[in-house]
């Protein structure tokens, strides 16, 4: 069986429905025991988004948590590796207290969203996922959107901001600039820069593959201490995002991600000039608010690295108070006034 791809027969087929169905069953179940609220008033039990929804949205079943009302101007809030949607838990209500429609999908991999057919190759290439936000945008009869997120999420955004810059009205990145490349990939760094990216060369190998698969929980709690070094999270707040982490297809998505971005893995052909167009690194050409953590453990650029390829009204914001990676869920009202004043910024 290739990479990124999952078997075909029945049984592969009964065990992806089985496992699904029991993952979005997690979810949902914990996210609507912490609430009652409908998706339109903001729910304000603590660490809840609300009930868990599913769109079918191209090639996936996409559950998103929504807030605000339906009628207000839409942000899509995009989580990384390894989080979830928990990451904007206290990010969503601030921003639909403003009587902004806020919505959280899952990323592939991730919580209650699934493949709709047990066929289609488990693709985590960067393109892939950008085209996921858009699929999800036509689902829910969005023409444009502010994007915003980190991580995964973040170069998700970038990339959706680059490719559909008519579909996004404004941006806002935790570490600026992350579109990549196969190529700009394989070039070498500095021994203790390739020191910070050692799960990407542990991913590479079939060791590695089952010991992310032996080890899920464990190996991601590791990735938020490191990432995050100052932040004080119990484990109630791990273990809240480790269900999304219960998903048939989490680990086949991690590891063609990092496999992908090394060269390792094939992507689809489909994406293919898409790729070519990223490889370019194309300036960003709507309004955006980039923002850093003042200890993130995480590989990230420096700011004045990516300066220039933002091109429209522009500013950058550095988070202190020791705020780590996951940007949103550390230091929850910067991130949502980075949003709220990017809109300004769009006019």
């Amino acid at each position: 069986m290739s990479e990124g791809s999952v078997a075909t027969d029945p049984q592969r087929r009964e065990f992806v429905r089985l496992a699904a169905a029991a993952a979005a069953a997690l979810v949902a179940g914990s996210a609507s025991a912490q609430t009652t609220a409908s998706p339109s008033t903001p729910p304000r039990a603590a660490g809840s988004l609300g009930p868990i929804k599913q769109v079918d949205a191209g090639v996936l079943s996409i559950g998103y948590a929504e807030m605000g009302p339906a009628t207000g101007a839409p942000i899509l809030l995009f989580h990384g590796w390894p989080y979830d949607i928990h990451a904007f838990t206290e990010v969503a209500p601030r921003l639909a207290d403003k009587g902004y429609r806020v919505i959280i999908p899952h990323l592939r991999g991730h919580g209650s969203t699934v493949f709709r057919s047990a066929a289609t190759p488990r693709n985590a290439q960067q393109a892939a996922l950008a085209a996921d936000g858009i699929a999800l945008m036509d689902a829910l009869g969005i023409q444009k959107a502010i994007v915003a997120g980190f991580d995964w999420g973040a170069r998700t955004a970038n990339i959706m901001a680059v490719q559909w810059p008519e579909r996004c009205k404004a941006l806002v990145s935790v570490s600026g600039y992350l579109i990549g490349s196969q190529a700009g990939n394989a070039k070498p760094l500095p021994p203790s820069a390739e020191l910070q990216w050692w799960y990407q060369f542990y991913f590479a190998t079939e060791r590695g593959k089952a010991g992310y698969a032996a080890n899920t929980n464990t190996f991601n709690r590791l990735i938020w201490q490191l990432a995050s070094p100052q932040w004080k999270f119990d484990d109630a707040t791990f273990e809240r995002s480790a269900t999304s982490f219960v998903n048939p297809d989490h680990v086949a998505i991690v590891i063609h991600n990092y496999r992908w971005r090394l060269g390792l893995a094939q992507g689809e052909s489909q994406y293919d000039g898409f790729e070519a167009k990223l490889a370019g690194a194309p300036p960003v050409t709507i309004p955006s608010i980039t923002m850093e953590g003042d200890a993130n453990g995480a590989p990230h650029p420096d700011p004045a690295a990516y300066r220039a390829k933002f091109t429209a009204a522009y500013e950058h914001r550095l988070i202190t108070g020791g705020i780590g990676h996951n940007l949103p869920q550390e230091a929850p009202a910067a991130f949502a006034q980075a949003v709220l004043d990017v809109d300004k910024l769009a006019g």
